[in-house]
């Protein structure tokens, strides 16, 4: 398929009405609704009734809209075709690593055998699913070169959390009472919170001219009080941190630990292992990294991997093979104990293995060096049309700066990723990271194809050309949307979550 079919615009002549033809909003469900109608016919009840319920907890009036089934269907349908997701297009969200999810995967998580069982099953019924946890654990541990793995975090600011929680528990236990955790400014924006629900104070550590940690600014800021260092790598300007291992040496030798936050480990899986580089705590996102569906709200997968010594304090129950069978392990004493119930979000760590099991190593590395070709060849071909704050080989993401387009012709980034969207293009991260003014974050992934993306480098030229040209026709972008630029910022201040409105009318429509 080439490239004019793969999208619904063409670049050429894109104009102010660029993108897919859509039809109108469809209007909302209280305001379909006829009193009366229903979509749903309950059975004869087949047990006895139960006794009635107190007056007091019982609601006298539920105001929801009444439908019929095909009403219902076809609104969520209409609705979900304004929905931008990977499955519909181009989604090169830097920093969140927003790949194509083979769907072999979800059939897999949705067997009888995985998708049926219940956590508290006696173990002796369901070896298989332990076994693939254990083998699960087993390689995560071998692809980031930490032995000892545990599965239950939930996300990866979780598997953050539980990193911190492990640090903490590690300094207690030899008696030192540290208080500061290192945070680089390159380092994801939940680092800092994390460090503070762990009970630490945060202290940021520099950029250095070439996009890597300040080496001397960190050899500053080490002293008795530094509990650990929490660093991305790849950070968040899409770069490769370079003398990693002298960085970790050197917080060893202040006493600390390194956490490394594995959120882009989408650019080193197969191709450099964080433990050989001095790590000593690391999360995964499965949700990111290994084929587990992104975005919505979750639910997510935050493995966390450590080194031997730290084994001790991770979250139980960690699954033990005996032989040729497999248990659950909750004899840790030293552990930070649960950080949430039963074992894990086990569909997405089923969805992770059989990713893993259908790549194998040698399709693991490639994964991860195609995503860094990928990266690079966007960043090659856009570095005459927009600034490169750190103009070096990056890895999963190139980052851009919009600040002399901004300067020069008032369009600013939000502008452009706006305009974005009539191209058929789903926005990439913008205003991040933070040091970087008009920061344009792009990740294409690995399962994205040339076609697609020479169709974003044409998208985001012509965007460039129309902001010298016609600046107006991007700051009022985007125009093939049912509803025009949004004021988001109002939005989230000060959300309307009620229902009915207090005068009994229906909420009006977004303007």
């Amino acid at each position: 398929m080439n490239a004019g079919q793969e999208h619904p615009t063409a670049v050429a002549g894109a104009g102010a009405g660029a993108g897919a033809a859509l039809l109108p909003a469809p209007p909302l469900l209280f305001e379909q609704s006829v009193p009366g109608r229903t979509g749903v016919q309950l059975a004869p009840l087949d047990v006895p009734r139960s006794a009635p319920l107190p007056d007091e907890l019982l609601r006298t009036e539920l105001p929801l809209p009444e439908l019929s089934e095909p009403e219902v269907v076809r609104h969520f349908t209409n609705t979900s075709r304004r929905n931008f997701s990977v499955d519909q297009g181009f989604y090169p969200l830097g920093s969140c690593t927003m790949k194509y999810n083979p769907k072999i995967n979800d059939q897999v998580a949705n067997l009888p055998g995985l998708a049926a069982i219940h956590p508290y099953q006696d173990e002796a019924t369901v070896q298989g699913a332990l076994r693939m946890l254990w083998e699960l654990q087993e390689w995560l541990g071998e692809i980031a070169g930490l032995p000892a793995v545990s599965l239950q975090p939930s996300a990866g600011a979780h598997g953050e959390l539980t990193g911190a929680l492990i640090i903490r528990a590690f300094h207690e236990a030899a008696g030192r009472q540290r208080t500061t955790m290192l945070v680089p400014d390159s380092a994801h924006g939940t680092n800092p919170a994390t460090a503070a629900m762990a009970g630490y104070r945060s202290r940021t550590v520099p950029t250095g001219p070439d996009g890597s940690l300040d080496f001397a600014a960190l050899q500053d800021a080490l002293d008795a009080d530094v509990a650990g260092l929490m660093i991305t790598n790849p950070n968040t300007l899409g770069l490769f941190v370079e003398g990693i291992t002298d960085i970790a040496a050197a917080v060893h030798e202040a006493g600390g630990l390194v956490y490394m936050d594995g959120a882009n480990m989408n650019a080193m899986v197969g191709v450099a292992r964080p433990g050989d580089l001095g790590t000593d705590i690391l999360h995964f996102n499965l949700h990111k990294t290994f084929s587990v569906p992104h975005g919505g709200g979750g639910p997510g997968a935050g493995a966390t991997a450590v080194t031997a010594d730290l084994a001790p304090y991770l979250p139980p129950p960690v699954v033990c093979r005996d032989g040729d069978t497999y248990r659950h392990d909750y004899r840790r004493p030293r552990s930070i104990g649960r950080v949430r119930a039963f074992y894990g979000n086990f569909n997405n760590a089923v969805r992770g293995y059989a990713y893993l099991r259908s790549l194998g190593g040698d399709g693991l590395s490639e994964m991860s060096r195609l995503a860094v070709l990928n990266a690079n060849y966007v960043r090659a071909a856009l570095a005459d049309h927009l600034e490169l704050p750190y103009p070096r080989i990056c890895k999963h993401e190139a980052v851009f700066s919009a600040r002399l387009v901004a300067r020069d012709h008032g369009v600013r980034t939000l502008d452009i990723a706006k305009r974005l969207i009539d191209y058929g293009i789903h926005p990439p991260t913008i205003y991040f990271p933070l040091i970087v003014p008009e920061a344009l974050m792009v990740e294409p992934t690995e399962t994205e194809s040339k076609d697609t993306l020479d169709h974003f480098i044409a998208a985001l030229r012509a965007i460039l050309a129309e902001a010298a040209a016609t600046p107006e026709l991007v700051r009022t972008a985007p125009h093939s949307t049912p509803i025009g630029r949004l004021d988001e910022a109002t939005a989230a201040r000060r959300p309307v979550l009620t229902w009915p409105l207090p005068d009994g009318g229906s909420p009006r429509r977004g303007k």
